[in-house]
């Protein structure tokens, strides 16, 4: 009886294993693939207009959602009113931030790789 019982947890360890393996390689793929560069660029787009129509134009951050493009409702948008910014993110993969300073309108954040 023992024997079945250390033969059953075996097979849990080494499916957990392959289901480990291929969740990283998911992952990596996801990170490498051209859906970064575009999260990447979503993200930013995203936050440098919606701080514009946020902090430029006066509108609410719910009206500035609507000005997002077709193909960015995964782009999440949040701003603080007390920086002046908006930080858009593309779901695990990518975040911005565009600041509104004074004499120059809404700024990114440097990027950094």
């Amino acid at each position: 009886m023992a024997k079945a019982q250390s033969s059953g947890l075996g097979r849990f360890v080494s499916w957990g294993m392959v289901v480990l393996l291929a969740a990283l390689a998911v992952g990596l793929y996801v990170y490498r693939a051209p859906i970064s560069g575009y999260a990447d660029v979503a993200s930013a787009y995203s936050a440098r207009v919606a701080c514009s129509c946020r902090f430029v134009a006066g509108r609410s951050l719910k009206d500035c959602e609507k000005d997002k493009l077709a193909g960015m409702e995964l782009v999440t948008l949040t701003d603080d009113a007390s920086t002046k910014s908006v930080t858009a993110r593309f779901p695990l993969i990518a975040a911005h931030t565009a600041t509104h300073r004074e004499g120059y309108g809404c700024v990114l954040e440097s990027w950094e790789d």
